[in-house]
């Protein structure tokens, strides 16, 4: 499906550090533009599709063929295109893990996490193992800190808190009890063992295509047994069954995701995506490390590299921080509403270039300003 994008020069684009919807590379939105009237000679355009006809169900057929690729997801997990983002997910996932046990075991680490406890307690009893809220959520505990009880039903982590920029940077070791992760904010970004987790689901806004789409990644011996009396919406099997055409499936995001994939492995899988994002968040760490008027707050250890938040010494300065890189062409930095400050998101789509030029104008804005 993507075409070899020639020219696209367009002088409007800026770099867009918002935290998601994110955005997107310019060869996928270019090659979803040279196809919006018709794909591939099919005289529609992707929105127009039956769900079911022949051309849909072979985009769909192809963007998971890739994901599994690029994830190298085994045969027995379910790989499934559903609607209502990662928030539906924190009372999908009790609804179906359950399996007949009464409680599940979550990490709190931040906003995220907290919203999935509050939905989970709905359905079972809740045991935080482990919480940073004592340092405003500015590290990951270590394992050693973890309080597990090895009958829970399942252990749920939120590998990247997209808020506080703080980042797991290995894989829990949960035993037999199945690992949950909500990867939204950090799919595709880095290697990952698939076979370390009973579920992995992720928004896609952030690393994968549109809002509108939900990608879940499940063992198929997890979802036999969803809580009695739940919606069949609400049920992972349901979906299985339909190859996730149960109902109509956010279409459009699923066909940009699908190119974005193609992107993906066009420009060297995970592994390449993983070295350039490395080399992004060190730039602009490094800055940050060695600055006297912008800080991070977070442990060392445990930044992440997608989300990287920080402040000015003087905050009245704001307001003009954000006025001026805006002017420059840089856009979305302000920091969320919990925690103020300023926020630069750099998923897979930003280039090092983006980057750079973020790191050249903060060093500017200190020399005239601290």
């Amino acid at each position: 499906m993507m075409n070899d994008v020639k020219g696209y020069t367009a002088t409007s684009r800026v770099y867009n550090f918002s935290p998601g919807p994110a955005m997107l590379s310019r060869e996928v939105l270019q090659c979803a533009r040279e196809e919006m009237l018709d794909w591939h000679g099919s005289g529609m355009s992707v929105m127009e599709m039956s769900h079911r006809g022949k051309e849909f169900t072979a985009i769909a057929h192809q963007a998971e063929a890739d994901l599994r690729e690029l994830m190298r997801i085994p045969a027995h997990y379910k790989v499934l295109f559903l609607q209502g983002g990662a928030t539906l997910q924190f009372a999908m996932v009790p609804v179906n893990l359950l399996r007949g046990k009464k409680s599940a075991d979550y990490i709190y680490t931040g906003e995220w996490s907290k919203k999935a406890i509050a939905e989970a307690k709905k359905f079972c009893a809740v045991n935080v193992a482990a919480s940073s809220e004592d340092a405003k959520f500015t590290y990951v505990p270590t394992q050693d800190q973890w309080r597990l009880d090895p009958n829970a039903a399942y252990v749920h982590y939120t590998p990247n808190e997209t808020i506080n920029g703080v980042e797991f940077h290995w894989i829990p070791d949960t035993g037999k009890v199945p690992l949950v992760a909500d990867m939204s904010s950090n799919i595709l970004s880095r290697a990952l063992e698939v076979e370390r987790f009973g579920l992995i689901y992720a928004g896609a806004q952030k690393n994968i295509g549109p809002a509108g789409l939900t990608i879940i990644i499940v063992q198929e011996d997890l979802i036999e047994r969803a809580l009695p009396g739940m919606p069949s919406m609400l049920d992972y099997k349901v979906h299985a069954d339909n190859d996730s055409m149960y109902n109509t499936p956010p279409a459009y995001a699923l066909y940009i995701a699908g190119l974005n994939f193609q992107w993906l492995k066009k420009n060297g899988g995970i592994a390449a995506m993983e070295k350039r994002n490395i080399e992004k968040a060190g730039l602009l760490y490094d800055f940050l490390d060695n600055s006297r008027f912008f800080r991070n707050q977070v442990r060392t250890s445990d930044r992440s590299r997608m989300n990287v938040p920080f402040t000015l010494n003087n905050s009245a300065l704001e307001e003009a921080f954000l006025e001026q890189a805006k002017a420059r062409g840089m856009v979305q930095l302000k920091g969320h509403r919990l925690v103020g400050g300023m926020r630069a998101s750099i998923y897979n789509a930003m280039p090092i270039e983006g980057v750079q030029t973020l790191v050249a104008f903060m060093r500017e804005f200190e020399d005239r300003h601290g």
